[in-house]
């Protein structure tokens, strides 16, 4: 049976249906880079410490950045024990080209000590656990716990809010009020996949400005929710 948005399809549209929106990315993405967590995972880094590390550096860096980044961290430091060897100013360069690598070096350096000082080693695996870490906000917490750990947590950045909305599945101002939305509608098996399919799909093809509808292989579900211009 085919997963169904609890909305009515705009005229001219198809009802929106979430089992075939997900084969159809999936099948048009395949060419297109990965959303940074999702690579670093394929390339071996998907522990629950990494992917944490990793979604902090992430937060207001582009992917291309993040991606190189994090390879040359994780050379020195994998592990809570090995980060806390690391001092502040050796962590800072080797977070160049990160924004913000000075407070961003900081947050990493204390949650690796208090995992390893309070939390005997073991990193928590709870958005309210992740939370409690300086730094980590709740789209971190569930980008961490929905790549690392396949728990079917929504990461809402800029590309799924905005996408989601153009859909028309939900209508929210708020990247927080649109995870809330997704909730209520999105099956759990789609809860991760939607940031690793919806990221690469809005920087190349449903992107903030003139969207190019004219290649969206969701085009006929889709009710192009506050779309004026588009190619």
């Amino acid at each position: 049976m085919h997963s169904l948005a609890q909305t009515a399809p705009a005229a001219g549209k198809a009802p929106f249906d979430f089992d075939e929106a997900f084969r159809r990315l999936r099948a048009a993405l395949g060419d297109l880079p990965k959303a940074a967590m999702f690579e670093l995972r394929d390339r071996g880094y998907g522990s629950l410490f990494e992917q944490l590390v990793a979604s902090l550096i992430s937060a207001r860096t582009r992917d291309e950045t993040t991606i190189p980044v994090c390879l040359r961290l994780f050379e020195a430091a994998r592990t809570p024990e090995a980060m806390a060897t690391l001092d502040e100013p050796a962590l800072v360069r080797l977070l160049h080209g990160a924004t913000f690598p000075e407070p961003k070096a900081r947050d990493i350096l204390a949650l690796s000590r208090r995992i390893i000082g309070e939390l005997g080693s073991v990193v928590p695996d709870t958005p309210e656990g992740l939370t409690a870490f300086r730094g980590v906000g709740p789209k971190i917490a569930a980008l961490t716990l929905g790549v690392a750990l396949g728990q079917p947590r929504i990461a809402v950045d800029i590309h799924v809010h905005r996408i989601a909305n153009r859909w028309g599945i939900v209508a929210t101002s708020t990247p927080e009020r649109t995870q809330a939305a997704l909730e209520t509608v999105l099956p759990e098996r789609y809860r991760v996949e939607i940031n690793e399919r919806l990221v690469p799909f809005g920087k190349h093809v449903c992107t903030g400005e003139r969207p190019l509808c004219s290649r969206c292989p969701l085009l006929d579900m889709c009710r192009q929710v506050g779309v004026t211009t588009h190619r």
